[in-house]
């Protein structure tokens, strides 16, 4: 409905979204393109957006052309020096992908990864996982800066240790990590499923942590989304003032 877009921008104008941008959503071309179109739009209107993608398909894609096998522990990503090296190189030309595609449509878009201006820093998560990270210090003064020149930053998911070894986070954590550090308005969570089902497999529209906790508890929430809700929790219970996955 056009007519309510005036209120809204206004409502949200000073305030801040952190979007994560993932799923099998980054393979198809089609919804890149409408993805672009959108961010660069509400940039235009005068939203103050940090992006965050995610890469999993697209590391899936090289790691078979390389004949690795993936192997997952409780959604997450076992990563060794192999695949740690493939998932770098992979989340950064994506990264450069997202950038270009949306200074094309005159929007300026500014890259933040490992390579060049490091903003995630991060100790190590379960050993068994290898060079997966938890994000301890976020530089949000760099996140800062790029905002206040009317710039998206466009953050690849991955972080140094204290020696600068490159870390894969989970792209949902890394996303959560920042909307808590920057306390945004809204952290919305783009995926390939449309949400969040109860017992009777229908759309959860809203919820409460503590409701979301049960059924996490009683198995109705698993896999994939296990660690999607723990981040949706953990961003409201600490300054973010809502999340939505769509």
């Amino acid at each position: 409905d056009v007519t309510n877009v005036p209120k809204y921008v206004k409502k949200y104008k000073k305030d801040l979204i952190v979007i994560k941008y993932g799923g099998n959503v980054l393979i198809d071309r089609n919804i890149f393109n409408n993805f672009i179109q959108d961010i660069s739009i509400l940039n235009k209107l005068g939203f103050s957006i940090v992006v965050v993608h995610g890469g999993g398909p697209r590391i899936e894609r090289e790691l078979k052309k390389g004949n690795i096998q993936s192997k997952f522990i409780n959604g997450l990503r076992v990563t060794d020096k192999d695949v740690i090296n493939i998932v770098e190189k992979v989340l950064i030309d994506f990264n450069k992908d997202i950038v270009n595609s949306l200074n094309k449509k005159g929007t300026k878009a500014v890259s933040i990864n490992t390579k060049i201006n490091n903003v995630i820093n991060v100790i190590p998560d379960k050993p068994e996982l290898g060079f997966v990270g938890v994000p301890q210090e976020i530089d949000t003064q760099v996140i800062k800066n790029m905002i206040d020149q009317n710039q998206i930053p466009i953050v690849a998911p991955l972080g140094l240790d204290k020696d600068k070894q490159t870390y894969n986070i989970n792209g949902d954590t890394a996303a959560s990590a920042i909307a808590k550090k920057l306390k945004s308005r809204r952290l919305l969570l783009m995926t390939n499923v449309e949400g969040v089902y109860d017992d009777r497999k229908t759309l959860i529209s809203e919820i409460k942590p503590y409701d979301m906790e049960n059924l996490v508890n009683l198995k109705i929430v698993q896999g994939g989304m296990l660690p999607k809700i723990k981040n949706c929790i953990e961003a409201v219970e600490n300054g973010v003032k809502g999340v939505v996955i769509l």
